[in-house]
């Protein structure tokens, strides 16, 4: 049994309404995967299934050899997975400073050397600390967010389309501190509708069309696979 594991999960948001229709999903500790596919695939679906907010109708998550199936997304968050969500993921009227004191909330014992930790890490934000966050670009509200679910120092690290929204420059750097949290030895799972970019930082993806595994390799191979570039990466 994996880091994570997804075995046959069937989910969606009513009973009559399956998104995901028995995926099937491995993550080995300290890998980059990324889940692409068109909207409507169950990309967040999936991620909201990992982190709790969803339960399967049928099918089996485990993580670190523990099922995570009827637990709270607190006890999920403690046991050391994190979610970012695509939208509603800082509290715009709060300081930099509030938001990472609010990411932390499982700890707080810890808070003041994980902010330390955190502001060393992204010094963007260190920067603006004591800014409201909707005073910060798009770029910096999604590393904000970012930042908040590194403060309780989790093993796995759930994005759900991070770069949605920005710029290029602004993805592109938002891409490199993905990569520098990966180093620290933190697993990512990147759903991602920049498929070109969310490849090009993975080891592995899964393609998923209508809630099913459509295709899973190297990140690699199937970046360079000529039917993946004509769908996805329009080339």
């Amino acid at each position: 049994m994996g880091f994570l594991t997804v075995e046959g999960v069937v989910a969606g948001y009513t009973a009559a309404d399956e998104i995901l229709k028995g995926l099937d999903f491995t993550l080995a500790a300290g890998e980059i995967v990324c889940v692409i596919g068109p909207n409507g695939a169950g990309k967040s679906t999936l991620l909201k299934a990992i982190a709790g907010l969803l339960a399967p109708s049928r099918g089996a998550i485990t993580f670190k050899q523990r099922s995570l199936l009827g637990l709270k997304p607190r006890d999920i968050t403690r046991l050391g997975v994190a979610y970012v969500p695509q939208e509603h993921n800082v509290f715009p009227s709060m300081s930099v400073i509030e938001n990472l004191e609010i990411g932390g909330y499982v700890a707080p014992a810890r808070i003041p050397e994980r902010m330390q930790r955190v502001l060393a890490r992204f010094p963007a934000l260190a920067h603006k600390r004591r800014h409201a966050a909707r005073a910060l670009s798009g770029g910096e509200r999604q590393i904000l967010a970012m930042a908040m679910a590194l403060m309780v120092e989790p093993d796995l690290l759930l994005l759900d389309e991070p770069s949605a929204g920005l710029a290029p420059a602004a993805a592109e750097r938002l891409f490199e501190d993905i990569r520098a949290v990966n180093r620290d030895k933190v697993a990512i799972v990147l759903v991602e509708q920049n498929a070109s970019e969310a490849l090009a930082v993975s080891n592995r993806a899964y393609i998923l069309v209508d809630g099913r595994t459509s295709r899973t390799g190297p990140a690699r191979e199937l970046a360079a696979d000529p039917e993946i570039r004509r769908i996805f990466l329009g080339g």
